[in-house]
Order: C-alpha cells, then structure tokens, then sequence
C-alpha cells in the first residue's frame, strides 16, 4: 500500500478507526511527522487532538538503549531490570532525567504554545505516528500515555514493520495497521511524498485543530471552478473582510502541511482562507496537467468568482511553486477583463503572494498584472531566485523580492516557514485593506 503523503494516510487510517467514535477518543500525534496524520484522524473522528511529547532515557555509555521514558505531567516508566543489568547508578539516573525533562520541557511549549496538555484520565486514547520500523518510540510514548491516566491505549499507524507490529500488539490495547509489508525497509519508501514535517507545521495544525481564538472552525466546501466541483476547505475569522486564495504547486493539495501552516498565520491576522485542489484526483494522475498553467488559471479565475459570489471581499492570492505561476497568470487575466485590483470594493486581485514559485512559467502574462506582487525565495534555493529575478525585471506593478537567508526551496529550516508566513502576513493586510489591517 502507497500513501501519497501523510494526509492521504491519515484519512486513509481514520477509516479503520471510525469504530472508536463512539468512545470520544483523545488523538495523539508523535512530533513532528506523526502530526499530520494524527490531524486528518482527529477530524475524521471529531477528537480532540494533541501532542504527545516524550523522552527516552538512555543508558549514559550506550545512549540507544533505552531504560525508560519521561513524559509531561511527572509521568515516569522505568525498566528496573534495565537498570540492574547496565549497571547504571541511581545519580546517573537521576542525572540523565534532568537533561531528558529539560528537553521535555522545551518541545513541550514549542509545539502546545499556551494550551494545557489535554487530560487522559478514564479516556481511550489513538496514539499516532506517520508509520514504524523499531517501535522504540512508539512504545516509549504508549506507556507515559498510560502512566498520564489512560484507560485504554490504541497505536495506530498507517505501515510497520511486521516485528515492530507484534512486539507492540503486547504493549497496548490494540494496535490498528494499514499495511505491514514483510519486505519493510523504512517508513518514507511508502510514501510519494515524504518531505520532513517542520516545527512550525506542527505548531500550526495542533493550533487549527485547538480552535483557539484566530483559528475558527473550518467549513468544507465544493468549489464551483466553470463546472467542476473542486473540493476545499474555507476559513473565514470572524469580522474577517478579506480572504486569500492558495494555489498549490506540482505535487502538493490543499492538504499541504506548509501551506496550512501560512494560512494559519493569516487567519490570525483576521484574514479568510480558501485552500483547494485545483485538479480532480483524475486529473492529477496526469502529470501534464500540473504544468498546465492556462488552465490551472482559468479553473483559479473561475473559483475566484465562485467566492466572490459567496463573499463580497477583497480576495488576495497565495501560490507556492507551480501554483504561483497560476496566480500571476490570473491575476493578469483579471487586470486584463478591467476588473483592477481594488481593495475597498473587493473587485479584481487585491494582492498577490509567491512562496518559491515559478512565476517564469507565466512570462506571456507577467506585463498584465496589476495586483502588488511580493516574491519570496529561498536563498540556497540557486535556481528559482534566478527565474524570480529575471520575472520581476517584467513584472509592470508594485512588486518585492525577498530572500529569506539559508532557506532551501520547501523552507524547512528552523523559522523559514515562520518568516514566510510573517512576510504573506504584512503584505496582505497592508494591500487588502483598512479591515484587514484592523484585525491583524
């Protein structure tokens, strides 16, 4: 079985625990890359979803090997035979658990912000990850779930190695697989898309799932694109009085970890997000369509007046890659039927916003835009802030290149994506309008 990426697995997996509905289940994800996955189970299920964050306590002269693990909460599971049979003293213990909670501490509050640990007491608690080979982990992070009061604990991942599977079979509740595959080598070779979860991608979809203040609720939506039904995920802040539109590239959906992460930064601003897929799944499995830029355009063109009927605001454009070059294609087709960008009316493109795009792949239409651009590159990404500069050398309207220093072309070093996130931010709120700004 191949998952196209981790939201793919996690849908995929929520299906085979539709059954633990009924037990209003707590959903856990292991940092980082068991989040995703842990996200789509969690709304699948209506669960809340949290992270569960642990430290394995290793033996001070073989580190691998593990005696124990520390969880948040004062949970503590410690193997004493472990303990006897390394020779390991109680100060060494007690050293090597000040330096784990340290850690502990640190990860905690990166990845929760100010939000409470959810309480596990009496609950039947998921605990996920994006997939097995050892199971170290996953073991550690089943028994500080229990030790933090669970009264019943399942793992569910989406592949393992079939060991993995029935050492842990003994250590919880039940364990929910989709696939163990007996030539199993590494979790990444059964997935198209494998990049690594960021920091601040976690951040972003654990706040989502929280619903704090800035993160309202997200409707799901078919975006009428001339006819086709597209499927999309609508998020508009209360009092929001404008919306930015995400065109994602070559490879990507509005599942996109990264650029959920982005809109998630928006919607604190008090802006609206629309996030959709600009092909059917049909259509994707044709690799020719994800480079077909006119079309891409006019289906963003088309899904744009759709959302102008539903919401009479100005409207921005967010695209990453492939998707960029749609934007900035549309965006000049909008100029081009008269409707200027105009942000006090919600006419036209009020701005536009590129994350390491492509916009060379619209060069017969870079002239025709109208609506202030912002370009934003990664400076290791050689490449693409070399297409970007000869395209803004054509672009004719307010535009800015920015290079966010060390970023290669997903932008995952640490603060990358924040810094993106921070620059689509001030761009937007400055050209939407006066209501934007306000929120933010």
């Amino acid at each position: 079985m191949l998952f196209t990426d981790r939201a793919d697995a996690g849908q995929r997996l929520a299906v085979a625990l539709r059954h633990l509905e009924g037990e209003k289940p707590v959903v856990l994800g292991l940092p980082r890359g068991g989040i995703p996955v842990a996200f789509e189970v969690a709304r699948a299920l209506g669960a809340p979803l949290d992270v569960v964050v642990v430290r394995k306590l290793g033996v001070p002269y073989h580190r691998e090997l593990g005696f124990g693990a520390i969880g948040e909460g004062g949970a503590r599971v410690i193997s004493d035979d472990i303990v006897r049979r390394s020779g390991v003293g109680p100060d060494e213990v007690a050293a090597v658990e000040r330096a784990e909670e340290a850690e502990l501490e640190r990860r905690a509050l990166r990845f929760r912000r100010d939000r409470p640990r959810l309480p596990l007491d009496g609950r039947t608690v998921v605990v996920v990850d994006d997939g097995i080979a050892t199971g170290a982990t996953a073991a550690a992070a089943c028994e500080v779930v229990r030790a933090q009061g669970a009264a019943r604990v399942v793992l569910a991942v989406p592949v393992a190695a079939p060991d993995a599977v029935a050492r842990l079979s003994s250590q919880v509740d039940d364990v929910v697989c989709l696939s163990v595959p007996p030539m199993f080598r590494a979790v990444g070779e059964w997935y198209e898309n494998f990049t690594q979860t960021s920091d601040e991608e976690v951040v972003a979809l654990l706040a989502q799932a929280a619903g704090r203040a800035g993160h309202p609720a997200t409707e799901e939506v078919e975006v009428d694109a001339g006819g086709v039904r597209l499927a999309g995920d609508l998020t508009m802040p209360e009092g929001a009085d404008a919306v930015v539109m995400f065109a994602h590239g070559s490879g990507s959906s509005r599942h996109s970890p990264r650029n959920r992460s982005v809109a998630t930064a928006l919607n604190r601003a008090g802006l609206g997000t629309l996030l959709f897929d600009l092909l059917t799944t049909a259509e994707e499995a044709r690799r020719a369509n994800v480079f077909d830029i006119e079309t891409l355009a006019g289906r963003l063109g088309d899904a744009t007046r759709w959302l102008r009927r539903r919401e009479s605001v100005p409207i921005g454009y967010f695209g990453a890659s492939t998707g960029a070059a749609a934007a900035l294609w549309a965006a000049a087709s909008a100029a081009s039927a008269g409707t200027q960008p105009d942000a006090s009316t919600g006419t036209g493109v009020g701005a536009v916003v590129s994350r390491g795009g492509r916009p060379d792949l619209a060069r017969p239409r870079l002239g025709d835009v109208r609506a202030p651009t912002l370009l934003i590159v990664g400076g290791h990404d050689t490449l693409v802030l070399d297409l970007n500069r000869q395209a803004q050398a054509e672009l004719r309207c307010e535009n800015r290149l920015e290079v966010v220093a060390g970023a290669t072309h997903l932008f995952e070093e640490p603060g990358a994506l924040e810094e993106v996130a921070d620059l689509a931010r001030d761009w937007f709120v400055t050209h939407l309008g006066a209501g934007a700004a306000r929120a933010g």
